[in-house]
């Protein structure tokens, strides 16, 4: 049985700075790229940031992009997103994902419930 499952999400001021946590279990994570993505209330799910399987090559929402960084320990079966500089735009609720193979293509296999992330002005 597969599970993701996400941490480190919160409430912070403008500015502030938030590290979410996707463990992961049930599957290989090394044959896995990762991915995040959220969803505020009334819009679409949004992508948000992808690593392939290595860690060698990342990929970036143009909204996040030099402010969110993504990594993963694949000892840990872990993917991490590192969230500086934070806006009020970006509260959402963030989920991660799973895509079977060493890139990402934007064809998540599995995804978590979601992190809460609130960030006030």
């Amino acid at each position: 049985q597969v599970q993701l499952v996400e941490s480190g999400g919160g409430l912070v001021q403008a500015g502030d700075s938030l590290r979410l946590s996707c463990a992961t279990s049930g599957r290989t994570f090394s044959s896995y790229a990762m991915g995040w993505f959220r969803q505020a209330p009334g819009k679409e799910r949004e992508f948000v940031a992808a690593i392939n399987w290595s860690g060698g090559s990342t990929y970036y929402s143009a909204s996040v992009k030099g402010r969110f960084s993504i990594s993963r320990d694949n000892a840990k079966n872990t993917v991490y997103l590192q969230m500086n500089s934070l806006k009020p735009e970006d509260t959402a609720i963030y989920a991660c994902a799973m895509e079977y193979g060493s890139s990402w293509k934007g064809r998540p296999d599995y995804w978590g419930q979601g992190t809460q992330v609130t960030v006030s002005s």
